[in-house]
């Protein structure tokens, strides 16, 4: 196998594990409870139960999430759901500058300005949504769905005028 791939598989790999690594340790921090812990997507292949957290491994392996108690989430005050939303950015930016030139450096900074688009279910998207409600003081549907189409929009124009550059 070429050393290349090894080496971006290995690193994109690495850099998903420390981004939801930051989420999982940002949660622990402000005192959040974490659920569940798993690489990729798809059926479950392998799992295990760490500290109260039952860790998974699944079928596809082009994701990572930390699934944590929302409701507890929810209580905290603003700057610290803010803090655990944004932590696996945060892990990313400072990976990208400590390995700035390297392949493992542009795979963490693409995973932060990545996740930064407020597309649904991304970091942005998420940060966006405690946001939204902060400043109505509840949930509002009218305004949560045109955060939540307009990110799909915005996600959409970003990916297109990178492969229009191609």
């Amino acid at each position: 196998m070429n050393f290349i791939l090894v080496n971006a598989i290995v690193s994109f790999v690495a850099a998903l594990v420390l981004h939801e690594m930051g989420h999982y340790f940002a949660a622990r921090m402000c005192g959040v409870p974490i659920k569940q812990a798993g690489f990729g997507w798809g059926p479950k292949l392998f799992g295990v139960r760490l500290s109260k957290v039952d860790c998974q491994l699944r079928l596809l392996p082009v994701g990572a999430y930390v699934r944590m108690d929302m409701v507890a989430l929810q209580r905290r005050p603003l700057s610290q759901q803010l803090f655990v939303l944004g932590a696996g950015i945060g892990v990313n930016v400072v990976l990208a500058v400590l390995t700035w030139g390297s392949l493992f450096g542009a795979l963490n900074l693409a995973l932060a300005i990545g996740n930064l688009i407020p597309m649904y279910q991304l970091d942005g998207w998420k940060g966006g949504m405690v946001i939204v409600r902060s400043i109505f003081g509840r949930k509002s549907p009218l305004v949560e769905w045109v955060l939540t189409l307009g990110g799909g929009a915005i996600a959409l124009a970003v990916f297109v005028r990178a492969f229009l550059n191609l």
